[in-house]
């Protein structure tokens, strides 16, 4: 009878937690539908989206002020949408997640081009899309076909359609089709030879911007004045996480398709990165290179030069792939890297962008664009400078290189299994207007209008812990 007397306060505090946990499955189910018929009824521009928009939907932008049928497909755009109601409809099953998905590929469809990828933005104006050499539409000699890998714009398109594709088990013909399509123009016409990636790509690749597989050199000598552009967006590219971002692509396909050739694609890409690591006495990554593999002149304020943020970025693809292969030979470049890069840190214990070839001396520029050692007078739109990342990827590199083969599987699913906590669903849940909008204090940049506004970011990211927690409970 004691016993019984001690069990039953704890049968009722477990049963009114499991009451609660349910209210809460349900609330934040709720939350998602709301939402998401908000977007679809509301916010939408025929499927897609655009990065921002003013409480009353009155006034949007993606990069720049939008007045015309436009929507974004670089993040946080439509792909990114797009990609939260993926998981929302795997978490839970419920057809208007996947209705609301398919309707962001049939607006990605309208914007895909005929080498395979995507611009920034898809233009729906009849006069607009004239400009474009979209797939869809018949074709003009003076449209402009560029599928573009910066920013990740393809790559984000590329991503949710493969989600899609498998969420639907390959069922639904316009969707695979697209996909594959998109894929093929990525493999075929958008990977050089030695297996990096260029910025852009079209139907037919320039003359001399193929880029066999060769180690990173120096040249021997380079202009301090700006060349101009000379169409640099064709050349071999590490700027802004490209191949980190390519990468993911490239697995993911491999993952649901069991194609060998998005795995060859992803190692060859891996070996590429292994090869542009410069040698001594700067053993890491640069901005762009030429065909020859050296470091070359993007735009005005991008010198040949070493480069802090892409060698981070390509230290951690590289143990990406390790993750994905076991194969050691794609962690063997990363600790002299990042001994080097220790090195490279200020005495405020920042990094540089820029690292003078061979001589290592900090790069900038002066607020005219002209090329300094002194960072008394830089241009305030790009990070001239910015915090190192040495310590957290050297512990990371420790943890990796220690692990086994086996080990490297569970740390792989233990990643995938950590949904948000009941507190975050509950301020997501309750902080959703009686429209099923997330109101931001974050201005309109363009449009120069404070906030509040709806910033797609903001609404991805809270519709994504949604669908992890409903996936969790389920």
């Amino acid at each position: 009878m004691n016993s019984f007397r001690l069990l039953c306060p704890l049968l009722v505090v477990f049963g009114s937690y499991s009451i609660a946990r349910a209210q809460l499955h349900d609330q934040a189910l709720a939350a998602a539908k709301q939402a998401t018929t908000f977007l679809t009824d509301q916010v939408s521009t025929r499927g897609g989206y655009l990065w921002s928009y003013s409480a009353d939907l009155k006034h949007r932008e993606g990069e720049g002020v939008i007045d015309t049928e436009t929507v974004w497909v670089q993040p946080p755009g439509t792909p990114a949408v797009g990609s939260a109601f993926v998981k929302l409809y795997q978490a839970t099953g419920d057809s208007q997640f996947l209705q609301a998905a398919l309707a962001t590929a049939d607006a990605l469809r309208s914007g895909q081009m005929r080498s395979g990828g995507w611009q920034a933005h898809v233009e729906f104006d009849a006069d607009r899309r004239k400009k474009w050499a979209y797939r869809i539409d018949a074709t003009s000699r003076k449209s402009k076909d560029q599928s573009s890998l910066d920013d990740a714009k393809t790559q984000a398109a590329l991503l949710f359609l493969v989600q899609l594709d498998a969420a639907t088990n390959f069922s639904d013909d316009m969707v695979h089709e697209m996909t594959l399509y998109g894929l093929d123009g990525l493999l075929n016409r958008g990977q050089f030879s030695g297996g990096g990636f260029p910025q852009v790509w079209t139907d037919g690749r320039p003359e001399g911007t193929d880029t066999p597989r060769l180690s990173a050199n120096y040249p021997d000598d380079w202009s301090r004045t700006y060349p101009g552009h000379q169409e640099y967006w064709y050349r071999y590219t590490l700027n802004d996480h490209l191949a980190s971002d390519v990468m993911d692509v490239l697995l993911l396909a491999d993952r649901v398709y069991r194609d060998s050739r998005y795995q060859n694609a992803a190692l060859k890409l891996a070996d590429s990165l292994v090869d542009a690591q410069m040698p001594n006495p700067q053993p890491a990554w640069a901005q762009q290179y030429n065909s020859q593999m050296q470091p070359i002149w993007a735009r005005k304020f991008e010198p040949p030069a070493i480069t802090s943020s892409e060698s981070f970025s390509v230290i951690e693809t590289l143990m990406k792939i390790y993750r994905h292969t076991g194969n050691r030979k794609y962690l063997a470049p990363i600790p002299k890297a990042l001994d080097y890069l220790q090195q490279c840190e200020l005495p405020d214990g920042r990094v540089a962008r820029f690292y003078e070839l061979k001589t290592n001396r900090p790069l900038y520029f002066t607020r005219d664009y002209q090329l300094t050692y002194d960072d008394s007078d830089m241009p305030t739109h790009y990070g001239f400078q910015l915090g190192s990342k040495v310590s957290q990827l050297r512990k990371k590199y420790d943890r990796l290189a220690a692990q086994s083969p086996a080990d490297l599987s569970k740390s792989v699913a233990d990643r995938s299994a950590n949904p948000p906590s009941d507190a975050v669903v509950k301020q997501i849940v309750d902080g959703l207007d009686p429209r099923g909008a997330w109101l931001s204090d974050t201005p309109l940049r363009f449009n120069k209008l404070p906030g509040p506004s709806i910033q797609m970011s903001q609404t991805v990211e809270n519709l994504t812990l949604l669908a992890d927690y409903l996936a969790a409970e389920n």
